[in-house]
C-alpha cells in the first residue's frame, strides 16, 4: 500500500485528529492534533512505516501556524522506501504530547533533545532530563522569544584548563 493510500486511511478513521495533508518535494506531510500523536503514529507504524528517522520541533511563532510549536516525525517504511512526516501540533500553554518511545527507542534522545531546547514535555517517557544545558539551566534556547545573543549564560561558565600547550612562535 502506498504513503497516498494510507493516508487516505488514516484520515477516514481519524477525522478528528487529521488538521491538513501536504505535500513538499515530492514527500507526503500529515498534520496532526498533538494528543493524538502516539494512535496516529501506532498506526503508521503498523502499516509499515517501521523507522523512524527524526524527530525534531518547530517554533512557529513568527510563521503563524495551527499552534504555537510543532513536533517533526519522519518515518520511513523500508520495504518501499517512501519517507513521510507527521506534524504534531501543540498550544503554547503547556506544551506536551504522549511519547512515541516504546513504538521506536530512537526517540528517547531525540524527545530529550526537543524537551532540553524547546520545553516541550513528553508524557510517558522514561527518563526525560535535560542533555545539552545544565540542570539548573533557565529557558529554552531554540524558542524563537529566547534572546538572540543568549542571557550571558557563558560567561558564567567555568573555566576549564584542558592542558593544551600553544606552540611557541
Amino acid at each position: 500500500m502506498t504513503a497516498a493510500n494510507i493516508l487516505s486511511k488514516i484520515k477516514e478513521n481519524f477525522p478528528e485528529a487529521v488538521l491538513d495533508m501536504t505535500e513538499f518535494a515530492g514527500e507526503q506531510i500529515l498534520h496532526v492534533r498533538g494528543p493524538d500523536i502516539l494512535t496516529l503514529l501506532t498506526k503508521l507504524k503498523a502499516d509499515g512505516f517501521n523507522f523512524l528517522a527524526d524527530l525534531t520541533a518547530i517554533d512557529n511563532l513568527t510563521l503563524g501556524g495551527y499552534e504555537r510549536f510543532a513536533v517533526s516525525y519522519h518515518l520511513l517504511c523500508h520495504q518501499t522506501g517512501e519517507r513521510l512526516t507527521v506534524k504534531a501540533y501543540i498550544p503554547e500553554e503547556k506544551p506536551s504530547l504522549p511519547s512515541v518511545e516504546s513504538l521506536w527507542k530512537t526517540a528517547d534522545w531525540q524527545e530529550r533533545e526537543v524537551f532540553d531546547l524547546y520545553g516541550i514535555k513528553f508524557e510517558g517517557h522514561p527518563n526525560l532530563i535535560r542533555i545539552m544545558n545544565p540542570d539548573d539551566f533557565e529557558g529554552y534556547p531554540l524558542r524563537k522569544d529566547y534572546p538572540r545573543l543568549g542571557r550571558k549564560e557563558r560567561s558564567d561558565f567555568p573555566v576549564v584548563d584542558r592542558g593544551i600547550q600553544k606552540k611557541k612562535s
